[in-house]
C-alpha cells in the first residue's frame, strides 16, 4: 500500500522506517508547515497524521476532501472530536483515531477496564491511574490516561468523574478519579493503573521501550483502515481495529 505521511517529527521518522521496512510504500512525506491540498494525497491509499493540534485541525478538510482515509496519531484536539466527525460524516470519509497505536498499550487498557469491571462490586478497592512522559510532551495527562479514564468511568459506576489536579483544601471524594501525569527527562512513555484495598494492592502497568511500537500500530492501523473505507466509511478507534483482530 502507498501512504502519505503528514509530519516528519520523531515519530513521523519512526512511521516511514516502519513503512519501508513492512513492504508498504511512502506516496510523500510532508513537513508540518507545508502547504497542503487534496491533491497531494492522490495516489494514497491512506494518510498517516502525527502532527499538533493546530496542524491536523486546519489540514482536516483538504484532508477530507482528498477521499483518502486518515488515521490521526495526533493528540490533544478531544474537544474538537464532534466537530471533526461532522466534517467527516459530511464528506463522506473515514478516519481513525488513538491516542496510542501500540499494541501492548491497546492491551494493556483493555486489562485496566476488565479491572475496574471486577472490583467494581466491592467498595473495599479504590483505583487511580498515573502515566509518565518526557518534558517534550505538550498535552497532559496524555491522550492514553484519558482513554484509560474513560474506560474505567465505563466500567466502574463508582466512578463519575476525573479530577486532574488536586486542590490544598479538597480532598477527593470516593466517586472521583484521580489521573495523575509526571513529565520527567526522556521517558517514552509510562501508564500504571492502581488499585488499593487495606488488605492488598495490585497495580497493572505499561512501559514503552521507544517508539517503534507506536509506528507499527500506526502502520497496521492505517492498511485495515484503507481497506475498511471501501466498505464502510466513518469514524473509529483502534477498539474497531482490535475488535476485528481478536474475533479472528
Amino acid at each position: 500500500m502507498r501512504f502519505t505521511l503528514v509530519g516528519n517529527g520523531r515519530m513521523g521518522q519512526q512511521v516511514a522506517m516502519v513503512i519501508a521496512q513492512s513492504g508498504h510504500e511512502m506516496a510523500a512525506a510532508l513537513d508540518i508547515n507545508a502547504t497542503i491540498s487534496p491533491e497531494v494525497f492522490q495516489g494514497s491509499d491512506a494518510i498517516i497524521d502525527f502532527t499538533v493540534r493546530e496542524a491536523f485541525l486546519a489540514n482536516l478538510p483538504a484532508m477530507l476532501a482528498s477521499g483518502v482515509p486518515v488515521v490521526v496519531g495526533t493528540t490533544g484536539w478531544d474537544d474538537a472530536q464532534e466537530e471533526v466527525k461532522r466534517k467527516l460524516s459530511a464528506a463522506g470519509g473515514s478516519l481513525l483515531y488513538s491516542a496510542n497505536f501500540s499494541l501492548g498499550v491497546n492491551i494493556f487498557l483493555r486489562t485496566v477496564r476488565e479491572a475496574a469491571r471486577l472490583i467494581a462490586p466491592f467498595a473495599q478497592f479504590d483505583i487511580a491511574f498515573a502515566e509518565q512522559h518526557h518534558t517534550g510532551k505538550a498535552d497532559f495527562p496524555s491522550g492514553t490516561a484519558l482513554r484509560a479514564a474513560d474506560m474505567i468511568l465505563s466500567a466502574n459506576s463508582r466512578k463519575k468523574t476525573v479530577v486532574r489536579e488536586l486542590s490544598d483544601d479538597k480532598k477527593l471524594a470516593q466517586d472521583e478519579l484521580q489521573v495523575a501525569s509526571l513529565r520527567l527527562g526522556s521517558v517514552f512513555g509510562k501508564h500504571s493503573a492502581f488499585i488499593d484495598s487495606e488488605a492488598d494492592e495490585i497495580v497493572i502497568a505499561h512501559t514503552a521501550k521507544n517508539r517503534s511500537g507506536f509506528a507499527a500500530g500506526a502502520v497496521e492501523a492505517a492498511a485495515w483502515l484503507a481497506l475498511r473505507h471501501k466498505m464502510a466509511p466513518g469514524f473509529y478507534t483502534m477498539e474497531d481495529f482490535l475488535d476485528e483482530k481478536f474475533s479472528g
